[in-house]
């Protein structure tokens, strides 16, 4: 059944003109009045809903009941990272959200190539947020991960997301493997995990050394050097099972 994301909220048995972006999905798949889909607004839980009336530009449903039904993983996972180059920060954005990221935060660091500011920068935060929003829709997710304005990771790093456990993908001898966390080392169970990983290039060392004297555990996904969007959701896939 389709699903579309409203960014209006939602209620049981209500008439509802979908926003201009489900309803042009709605006109592109060729629904016709009595079509049933699925409606979900970001608030938990999604919506069971039958289309009323097209019209040329608008679309017309009558919204039925709630399903309080939840997707999300185990344990909040939030991922900074070291924005890739290009299409890869899409792909990214993409896949974490599939995978089940509570929210991405987007960095500008020292081996880092894209560089974001100003009107330009919230642009690109707007086009990450509709990919998070498209993979919602096809992956079934209820809650969209927040995407954040883009930052320095200067700037960031006394600011990760509070009460979660914070890992740094790491190459450096010591680092311990990042499938071996179990619950016992995350302490309190339920506790978010706060995941920083690298550009291209990785971290630099004064980088990395600032997030370890912050509290980053270094943690490693094994000898092999990953691309940063591999190394990103590997890491995430491994965290989110937790």
């Amino acid at each position: 059944m389709p699903r579309f994301h409203c960014a209006v909220a939602l209620a049981a048995d209500s008439a509802l003109t979908l926003p201009p972006g489900a309803a042009r999905h709605v006109q592109v798949l060729r629904m016709q009045p009595g079509d049933a889909l699925t409606l979900f607004d970001g608030a938990g839980g999604e919506y069971a809903a039958t289309v009323e009336r097209m019209g040329r530009s608008e679309v017309a449903v009558r919204v039925g009941a709630h399903s309080a039904v939840e997707r999300e993983t185990p344990r909040a996972v939030h991922l900074a990272i070291g924005m890739p180059a290009n299409e890869r920060m899409d792909w990214l954005v993409e896949k974490a959200t599939e995978l089940g990221a509570a929210s991405i935060q987007p960095l500008m660091t020292a081996h880092g190539v894209l560089r974001l500011a100003g009107e330009r920068a919230e642009k690109k935060r707007v086009h990450w947020e509709a990919i998070a929003i498209a993979a919602c829709e096809q992956c079934g997710r209820n809650r969209v991960p927040h995407i954040h304005p883009v930052r320095t990771l200067a700037s960031w790093i006394d600011m990760p997301p509070a009460d979660a456990e914070r890992f740094v993908l790491s190459l450096a001898d010591g680092a311990h493997s990042l499938g071996g966390i179990h619950d016992e080392a995350l302490g309190i169970a339920g506790r978010g995990m706060c995941l920083l990983s690298g550009p291209e290039g990785g971290l630099s060392p004064a980088e990395e050394k600032d997030a370890l004297a912050r509290g980053f555990a270094p943690r490693t996904l094994g000898p092999r050097v990953l691309r940063a969007e591999t190394a990103a959701l590997a890491a995430l896939a491994l965290l989110a099972g937790q």
